[in-house]
């Protein structure tokens, strides 16, 4: 099938050995991958352009000066990761919008709006921070400016990093109408009930910290216990007491983890001085999260009154549980039942570029199955046929939203909202 052997070239930019990829953004093997996207687009009749901040979209007009509907999902990937997160969907996405390109073509789909495909810039942001980077800056969350300021750890600069693969560039983005992504489930509900497609109508609700323990370096084998303010130990006690946040409310109520962790100067020899730290916490019950909220910042107002090391809060960020529009919603389901594909609605756990897309735009999020729910990892595995199912289901719903179903100006919940550019 074309589609597999396609996913499977682009799936070779960044390969791991345990059969997934390393491909942070903006880095050579990103930079691969999105020639490898563009060569794509030219041989399939899509135009290329980049924005400011790397977001790349391949577009094709149907009607003239008419806005976009907008079909993507991200190209780049978590440390040692996954091959399917993200780049399933952009590839989806392409196949999805030729396809209805060929139905417009044929006369079978008369459109009222384009066609765009987009690679979101830095969805995963584990090499800059924040995450949902591109597409943040696409609905005015975040300056492009500020955000080609962002350095990685190593003073690596986003525009300097966009500049080295070529894909710093200057474009307009085009006018979104609506927007639709595809994306693996990262979860078990899929394999578990039997269904081929997932609805997404919510996101659950996250706060993510970014936490320096500071203490005071000395020797640690001459440093007496009483006299050492190790700032390692501190952390410790709050990695700890995230973990512990998540049994004191129901089962599955409450995610909390420490993903991100530094300690200077990192020397068998030496108190550690100071600790840095990204904490997640995540539940579907936003009265549940702002609980947890509290006790955490009590477990670490606990650590500063002892006086031993200094806690400060660098950042903290609240992403709020909001729903996707309900006719986006319907519009699947009945996408879904034409093409005899099984399906569901349910929320997602994970952040996508459309929980950001969601606030301006009418946004569809479909979902297809992952093994044994596995994500972020090397295992991360989906059989083809669900692959194929959900790129048919993909090109059903564009076709769709292509020829008017849902958009700006017939959205009874985004009504008063303005078409939107970047």
């Amino acid at each position: 099938m074309p589609f597999l052997d396609d996913f499977q070239a682009m799936s070779s930019f960044g390969a791991t050995a345990a059969g997934g990829v390393h491909r942070e953004a903006a880095t050579a093997d990103d930079g691969r991958t999105r020639r490898f996207l563009a060569d794509w687009f030219d041989r399939h009749g899509f135009t290329t352009t980049v924005d400011a901040v790397g977001n790349m979209y391949g577009t094709v007009e149907l009607v003239p000066d008419a806005p976009y509907v907008l079909v993507g999902s991200h190209l780049d990937s978590q440390p040692t990761a996954g091959k399917y997160d993200g780049a399933y969907g952009v590839l989806a996405a392409a196949y999805a919008a030729h396809e209805v390109a060929e139905c417009v073509e044929r006369g079978s789909v008369a459109p009222q709006f384009n066609l765009a495909v987009v690679n979101w810039f830095n969805e995963e942001g584990s090499r800059f921070s924040p995450s949902l980077m591109g597409s943040g800056v696409f609905i005015g969350k975040f300056d492009a400016d500020d955000i080609l300021k962002v350095n990685d750890r190593s003073g690596v600069s986003v525009r300097d990093a966009l500049s080295d693969i070529g894909f710093h560039g200057n474009a307009d983005a085009p006018e979104a109408a609506s927007y639709a992504e595809i994306h693996i489930e990262q979860g078990p509900i899929l394999e578990n009930t039997g269904t081929t497609i997932g609805i997404v109508t919510a996101n659950w609700a996250a706060r993510k910290y970014s936490i320096t323990v500071h203490g005071e370096q000395s020797h640690t084998g001459a440093t007496h216990m009483a006299l050492r303010h190790d700032a390692l130990v501190g952390a410790s006690r709050i990695v700890l007491a995230a973990r512990e946040l998540t049994t004191q409310f129901p089962e599955q109520a409450l995610l909390a983890s420490v993903g991100e962790f530094d300690v200077e100067p990192n020397s068998p020899i030496v108190v550690p001085s100071k600790v840095t730290m990204a904490i997640d916490i995540r539940s579907s019950d936003p009265e549940v999260l702002e609980q947890a909220h509290e006790k955490l910042l009590a477990a670490i107002d606990s650590v500063n009154t002892d006086g031993e090391v200094r806690v400060s809060i660098d950042t903290s960020a609240l992403r709020p549980s909001t729903s996707y529009q309900t006719e986006g919603v319907d519009l699947a389901e009945e996408a879904a039942e034409s093409l005899g594909l099984s399906c569901r609605r349910m929320l997602t756990m994970a952040g996508h570029d459309s929980v950001n897309l969601k606030d301006v735009v009418p946004t569809v999020m479909l979902f297809v199955p992952s093994v044994d729910g596995i994500s972020h990892s090397e295992k991360e595995l989906t059989h083809d046929s669900d692959l194929l199912d959900g790129v048919k289901m993909l090109a059903e719903t564009v076709a769709r939203m292509v020829r008017g179903d849902i958009g700006v100006g017939r959205s009874s919940e985004l009504a008063g909202t303005s078409r939107t550019r970047a």
